[in-house]
């Protein structure tokens, strides 16, 4: 996390004419985004200066004095100011997000609520906010408030009419123990072999943000090959994992030393393979396959008998894919929602069929038609 106000603007890699990927820009990140080329960038993970408004030293019961955030590019004179520089890299990020594309940003109670109200002022709409909760936050050593134990992280598409942007629901769900997943994520900080030193043992960012973070955000929002900018750049976090993951990145950072590090620490990641990266199938991504489809290939016979989960309801198939609720005949949706009482019906998962002693939803031979038909292809 590091301003981008000032500085000369130098790439550490050769910049392409077009995107330059995989490259650290050095310089101010609303003059060098503007360089990039317009909805060119697929995810936007920004990690601005918090503004901490720190009042002096900050010393342990031992009066031992805490290595806390005190460097210059957080520092703003006012509010104000503060609201100035983030409307600017918000319109910077916004040129270059893909209309499909969408933004993260960081922040603690310092400065996340002056930045989502920025983002809804420019017209983002707000997907989520991610709670980190972090299982070792620094205590609070002056015992006069709570221990601020978490950051908060807004999730946001560049307009309320957004539609195609990246949401891994179905991989998030599996690797989840088939539990949808949440908004509040329970993740340590930065400590150990991953924080980045200097020689004499001094963090070389103070900020340095846990790859776990990086790591779910980019699972979650982003595909293998997608392009992925930091306009604050600090330490690397996100082209570290970004470049694990088999993704790309762009990354803008002002001071030399940060990137300098960011940089070695870049060059010394071993991707991922292939197949361990590769994206999960979303269904509703998957071609369509028509009910009628099951029943002629034989996977649900005419005059079975569905039940919904609870067996609360029975209806039987008919030869041209339609079911049969007494007098009524109708799609697999359309006889869902009407023993409901609903408007509608998912009824690939309502309607199940007898396996034994189990019951198993015809959704599982939709998925067996896909699959021999993506072996035939």
């Amino acid at each position: 996390m590091a301003s981008q106000r000032n500085g000369a603007a130098l790439s550490l890699r050769p910049v392409s004419l077009s995107v330059p990927l995989d490259t650290i820009l050095i310089g101010d990140c609303v003059a060098e985004l503007e360089k990039l080329p317009p909805a060119s960038v697929d995810l936007v993970f920004a990690d601005p200066p918090y503004n901490l408004q720190l009042q002096g030293d900050l010393r342990r019961p031992d009066q031992s004095l805490v290595d806390a955030v005190d460097d210059a590019w957080d520092q703003f004179e006012s509010f104000q100011a503060y609201d100035i520089f983030t409307r600017a890299w918000l319109l910077a990020v916004r040129r270059v997000l893909k209309p499909t594309g969408t933004l993260w940003v960081i922040g603690s109670y310092h400065n996340i609520f002056r930045v989502g109200s920025a983002l809804q002022d420019l017209n983002f709409w707000i997907l989520n906010d991610v709670v980190w909760r972090k299982t070792n936050p620094m205590p609070n050593f002056r015992g006069r408030r709570f221990t601020n134990a978490h950051e908060t992280m807004i999730w946001a598409a560049k307009g309320a009419d957004s539609k195609g942007y990246t949401f891994n629901y179905e991989a998030l769900k599996a690797g989840n123990e088939d539990l949808q997943p949440r908004s509040d994520w329970l993740i340590p900080i930065c400590n150990g072999a991953e924080r980045l030193k200097s020689e004499s043992g001094v963090k070389v960012h103070p900020t340095q943000k846990p790859e776990a973070l990086l790591a779910r955000v980019l699972l979650s929002a982003s595909k293998p090959g997608d392009v992925v900018l930091d306009p604050f750049f600090g330490s690397g976090t996100t082209g570290a994992v970004a470049k694990r993951l088999g993704r790309h990145y762009i990354g803008v950072e002002r001071d030399r030393d940060y990137a300098a590090a960011a940089r070695a620490r870049i060059d010394a990641v071993v991707p991922e393979t292939e197949e361990s990266i590769a994206a999960a199938p979303a269904k509703r991504e998957a071609p369509r396959v028509a009910f009628s489809t099951v029943v002629e290939r034989g996977l649900v016979r005419p005059g079975a008998r569905l039940v919904d989960e609870r067996r609360r309801h029975e209806v039987v198939v008919r030869a041209d894919g339609t079911l049969a609720h007494g007098s009524v005949v109708g799609s697999i949706h359309r006889i869902g929602a009407i023993v409901q009482g609903r408007d509608a019906c998912n009824g690939w998962t309502f309607w199940h069929v007898e396996d034994g002693a189990a019951l198993k939803p015809i959704d599982t031979f939709r998925d067996i038609v896909r699959a021999e038909a993506a072996r035939a292809g």
